[in-house]
């Protein structure tokens, strides 16, 4: 009630129209006393006649339906359309844009919630009033109307795009940041769905890169900072913008405001104190007195100093963070400075490998002839080399299935069990090798390491045939680190690997 003059000076003003809000007044305080607005008040007009909306989304190229504007205010005594509205039963005309039912008449006002889409004869005809949500019910269809346009005011008339039964709305935070809900279109049925405890049921959904972009347009478009308007997914594949509310927050939405507070506090600081940006909110780090303490004397208030107030904050400009002393553990004055982290991406496909143990002869006389220079170990990834492994491999299998059983009196080298476990396993590595018909590229390995080794005999002058090792002596040893040795392999780990 008292003028702007002597409302109290602020720095920051949060300020959106509603029903009962001095619009007019506060427009003239921004005018006199220049706060940061959040949302833009000389804006918030726009925001109140939908003509203006849809001009500035066109003029913004925002995506909008296709629409024509019938205005009736200055229409001369005696005359209900305006120069160029025509209207016929399928469909109404301005200016030679007609829009075929069905259509949506919307009031110009954005107060104005009585919105109509008529339908053609073709659908039935008729006529679906949507309105503000009482109780359970958001519209209701009239199948004895006429089909006549209203004529009591100014009308914006859409084309009608089906969106599958749901609508979307969008809450902004500032041009970077959006939130998407959909909800049952009251076009559907009327019926409103709700939760248990009685809230309208909604669910978020993910926008496309293109809406996300339509977000940021209409944020900045509007001045809008915290802005709410609704979106319409044609069946199509293109979204459309129908409505803009400015101010509106989601209805219940733990994470949006979490995300709301932060934005909000960024965007108000670079405004008003970019310097406090780097310092982090002071958190209550003071004790928790209990109902006891308080009764025993203790002095709560002296003692939660470290809930700093606004002058206590304006200190940490002068803090030397090079003083230690004043750093000490607990101290709510300390500053995060940074984080480091070590991170790796984890889109790794697992190995396909599979290891056993081998003593075969050829498979020990072809390590010999490819083991590296330290006779560590053999790799085998050439076309050549990967192919004289299978043909050993396909020998090997063929030898167990022809071989004989043991003479009388004889002891087997592999029992049954050892048999059918080695010819699974060269089977597995036949199978791998024998896949693609042909070695091509580097897509397959097969690493030799030795496991056991064994000296020649003494009386041998000679180092001894890869197809007849020498047998292993109960002892086992290491081959000698020195070039030229004629130790020899007893025992190899075949390792298969499949990239």
């Amino acid at each position: 009630e008292q003028p702007v003059e002597k409302w109290p000076a602020c720095d920051c003003l949060l300020s959106w129209h509603s029903d009962g809000f001095p619009l007019k007044k506060a427009q003239a305080y921004v005018s006199l006393r220049r706060p940061f607005c959040v949302n833009d008040l000389q804006q918030q007009e726009v925001l109140l006649d939908r003509r203006k909306v849809y001009k500035t989304l066109t003029d913004n190229s925002i995506p909008v339906p296709t629409h024509i504007i019938v205005s009736r205010d200055e229409l001369a005594e005696g005359l209900t359309d305006p120069p160029g509205f025509v209207e016929d039963h399928d469909y109404v005309e301005m200016n030679g844009v007609r829009i075929s039912k069905p259509f949506v008449e919307k009031p110009v006002s954005g107060e104005d919630h009585n919105i109509y889409i008529y339908y053609p004869y073709s659908m039935g005809g008729g006529v679906k009033r949507l309105f503000r949500k009482v109780d359970d019910k958001s519209s209701m269809y009239d199948p004895n109307h006429s089909g006549a346009v209203r004529r009591d005011g100014s009308y914006i008339y859409e084309e009608f795009l089906p969106t599958g039964g749901t609508d979307v709305k969008v809450y902004t935070v500032g041009p970077r940041y959006a939130h998407a809900e959909a909800r049952k279109s009251p076009v559907v049925d009327g019926k409103v769905q709700r939760s248990a405890d009685g809230k309208e049921v909604r669910f978020p959904v993910l926008l496309s890169p293109q809406e996300k972009e339509i977000a940021r347009m209409v944020c900045l478009a509007f001045g809008q900072k915290v802005c709410g308007f609704d979106l319409l997914r044609s069946e199509r594949g293109k979204s459309f913008v129908c409505d803009v509310n400015g101010w509106s927050f989601v209805k219940n939405s733990k994470k949006y405001y979490d995300d709301a507070a932060g934005i909000l506090r960024s965007v108000i600081l670079n405004a008003l104190a970019p310097h406090r940006l780097t310092t982090m909110p002071m958190l209550n780090t003071g004790p928790i007195f209990s109902a006891r303490e308080e009764d025993e004397g203790v002095d709560v208030v002296g003692s939660m100093k470290a809930v700093m107030s606004l002058e206590d904050m304006s200190g940490l400009d002068d803090l030397d963070y090079d003083d230690e002393e004043g750093l000490e553990e607990g101290n709510p004055q300390e500053e995060l400075r940074c984080v480091l982290a070590v991170v790796r991406h984890g889109d790794r496909t697992p190995k396909q490998k599979m290891k056993m143990k081998v003593s075969q002869p050829s498979i020990l006389a072809l390590f010999d002839k490819y083991k590296d220079s330290k006779g560590k170990q053999a790799k085998l990834k050439s076309p050549n080399q990967l192919q004289e492994f299978l043909d050993i491999t396909r020998d090997l299998l063929k030898s167990l299935t022809d071989r004989e059983p043991p003479a009388e009196g004889e002891a087997p080298q592999l029992d049954k069990d050892e048999v059918a476990e080695l010819r699974e396993k060269l089977q597995i590595v036949r199978t791998v090798l024998e896949a693609g018909g042909h070695f091509s590229g580097v897509n397959r390995k097969v690493q030799l390491k030795p496991i056991r080794w064994a000296v020649p005999a003494e009386d041998s002058a000679a180092a001894p045939a890869p197809a007849a090792p020498a047998p292993a002596p109960a002892a086992v040893v290491q081959p000698p680190r020195r070039s030229g040795s004629r130790w020899w392999p007893t025992c190899l780990t075949t390792s298969l690997r499949n990239f």
